[in-house]
């Protein structure tokens, strides 16, 4: 795998004048998907903010920032919801905008989440310049905007949140900031139960580096030098990582990647620890609240079974065939990611996050909402993209914006996000 250990002085601030154009992009891409909620919610006479701020989780969270914990509904069935289910870093930002600002908690939250999806496509455009070029980054910035449910990022929700933190702690990753990284990872781990794909992704990088340089101590200085030279008439591959441009620097302080990958769990722990704690239930308290919303880890099995009953005639067969398409897509696009030698950390962020929601027995409908912070997915299809023509990258991106506003008008009208 690449890997990339620090880029001497390569901030996040020194990519914000690199990042306009993807930004600039991206709110044109949410601009397009609100108007089109805008329009199509007023013809069925339905209130779009509403849609975007007021209902499914978006309700649960704003209930605990006003409340906080402890409502919970008995279904008839004798599943019980409760709102141990949600972390707590999103709700906590609703009290905060609503202590200081005049703003309600739904309001609070939504402002988090349009703010944390700016943030998340900055840190999309950095992870992807960082690697692959400027032009790379701006194509997954906009690829990432123009996903078809991507109107959850402009969502009261958490998806945008979660994604700003583990973007930019897989860039202090490969940047080689530690302690940024293990602090982004805590609290990626107090907003998301996936938090823990930004923890294993930490870990994986630090304790591939502690491996290279001993590894590199063993060998000696000329010997690395010797493994390090190019073959003769070796040519470098198009938008692939170069010495000239993500330089690595080896010998990252030990006691600062060891407090890093210290902190990196500490926010997924101490709320599941707290969780358990409160329920009487012990380190397995958050599993068994899980379970009263019939969700939890089989492997895929019950998705499986549920795109094997679409099958069993003609008007769902389509819809079967189109969720079958898109697993499909979804492990080829990852297995590109390998072929493309991603490095370490992002490859075991975007696996463990696509296995989280593939293999999970929750509400179907969300599955696609869950792939929503898979990003580095997206980097193979944003390197194709790089290489087109400009006029032609731009009209595919345009036509993909399109249809992603139509879809997500749609979408949030119909059976939406749950």
């Amino acid at each position: 795998m690449t890997d990339l250990d620090a880029r001497p002085g390569r901030t996040a601030r020194r990519t914000l004048p690199g990042a306009a154009p993807a930004l600039l992009g991206y709110a044109a891409v949410r601009a397009l998907g609100l108007l089109a909620l805008c329009v199509w919610s007023a013809v069925r006479d339905k209130d779009a903010y509403t849609l975007l701020t007021a209902r499914w989780d978006s309700l649960w969270y704003a209930r605990i920032a006003e409340h906080g914990y402890g409502y919970e509904i008995r279904l008839p069935n004798g599943d019980v919801h409760a709102d141990l289910a949600f972390f707590p870093l999103l709700p906590w930002l609703e009290r905060l905008g609503q202590a200081v600002t005049p703003l309600s908690y739904a309001d609070a939250g939504f402002a988090a989440g349009t703010l944390a999806s700016f943030a998340a496509a900055w840190g999309i455009f950095a992870v992807a310049d960082l690697l692959y070029g400027r032009r790379a980054g701006v194509c997954a910035v906009l690829l990432w905007a123009v996903l078809p449910v991507g109107i959850v990022q402009s969502m009261a929700y958490s998806e945008s949140l979660f994604t700003a933190l583990a973007a930019w702690s897989l860039y202090a990753v490969l940047t080689g900031r530690w302690v940024a990284a293990g602090t982004l990872a805590l609290l990626a781990g107090l907003t998301r139960p996936v938090g823990l794909a930004v923890v294993a992704a930490v870990w994986a990088a630090g304790t591939a580096s502690w491996r290279r340089e001993r590894g590199a101590r063993r060998i000696g200085p000329s010997a690395r030098r010797r493994s390090a030279a190019p073959e003769p008439g070796a040519r470098p591959t198009p938008y692939a990582p170069s010495p000239a441009r993500a330089p690595v620097r080896e010998g990252a302080p030990v006691g600062r990647r060891a407090l890093g990958m210290l902190l990196a769990p500490l926010g997924t722990a101490g709320y599941v620890l707290w969780v358990g704690h409160r329920t009487g239930e012990g380190p397995l308290g958050y599993l068994d609240v899980q379970a009263g919303w019939r969700n939890g880890f089989d492997g895929g099995y019950a998705f499986a079974r549920f795109v094997g009953e679409k099958f069993t005639s003609f008007p769902s067969a389509v819809a079967g065939a189109a969720l079958a398409a898109g697993v499909a897509l979804v492990i080829r696009l990852y297995v590109v990611c390998v072929r493309q030698r991603q490095p370490l950390p992002l490859l075991v962020y975007a696996g463990l996050v696509t296995a989280l929601a593939l293999c999970a027995s929750s509400y179907f409908g969300s599955k696609p909402r869950l792939l929503v912070p898979a990003f580095p997915l997206l980097l193979p299809l944003a390197l194709a993209l790089a290489r087109l023509p400009t006029r032609r990258s731009v009209l595919v991106t345009a036509g993909a914006a399109v249809a992603s506003a139509l879809y997500g008008a749609f979408w949030l009208n119909g059976s939406g996000p749950p």
